[in-house]
């Protein structure tokens, strides 16, 4: 068990906002490429270029979505994790982790994270796209049968990034075990049809180091640590 020492720099400071930028994540990162300290905060009203993984892009009406970045030196290897943990908790006690960046609730895609980083330099950047006050049907057509919000006003915007904050502050700096004990907790997986580029099976939870363990339909099972699991079973050939 690793316990996590509480670095310089407190969670948001400082911090860059914008009406208006590409990706809070390439801004992020190039800030901290430039020495930026732990803790630095990007955010935005409104990305053109917003990004989640598979190069897929993140998209969510101006003024409606926390759409920020954040600069943490010497991440812990379970950084996604806890990211996921910490923005879980701010949607709620329903809210479920699909591993290892996705928050839903109810089955829908409430928020994504996106961690990018040089572990050679100690430092990495944690995005984070939470649908707080977006209204579905003012999303793609492509997205509404998959998105969810918390439904808030846009007024509370404000008041959720200081909650998801403090709970980032408090989940960065948790031991590993409790990390992972709160993610098996909201294990969105656990038990459901899961597939992957390679392969299928029911999710059964996660291992010590973080990677998502599925049984396979002989029984045996594989340890996954990092790429795209889909929930639910493959669809035919």
């Amino acid at each position: 068990m690793v316990e996590r020492q509480a670095r310089a720099g407190r969670l948001g400071h400082p911090r860059v906002h914008l009406r208006e930028t590409a990706s809070t994540n390439t801004l992020a990162r190039e800030l901290a490429m430039r020495g930026a300290v732990h803790g630095t905060l990007v955010s935005a009203a409104r990305q053109t270029e917003g990004r989640g993984r598979q190069g897929r892009r993140w998209s969510a009406p101006a003024g409606s979505a926390l759409l920020c970045s954040l600069v943490v030196r010497d991440p812990g290897p379970l950084l996604p994790l806890a990211t996921g943990v910490a923005v879980a908790e701010v949607c709620g006690e329903q809210a479920t982790v699909k591993w290892p960046n996705d928050v839903l609730l109810a089955g829908r895609k409430v928020a994504g994270i996106l961690v990018e980083g040089r572990p050679q330099e100690r430092w990495a950047v944690v995005g984070i796209g939470l649908n707080a006050a977006v209204r579905l049907e003012e999303l793609p057509p492509e997205l509404r049968a998959r998105a969810g919000t918390l439904g808030l006003d846009a007024s509370e915007l404000e008041p959720l990034l200081e909650r998801l904050l403090e709970r980032l502050e408090r989940w960065l700096a948790a031991a590993d075990q409790e990390v992972l004990d709160a993610l098996r907790g909201r294990d969105a997986l656990l038990g459901q049809p899961v597939s992957w580029d390679g392969g299928s099976g029911h999710g059964s939870g996660v291992d010590h180091a973080g990677r998502l363990i599925v049984r396979r339909a002989d029984g045996s099972t594989v340890a996954l640590d990092a790429g795209e699991v889909h929930l639910g079973a493959p669809a035919p050939r």
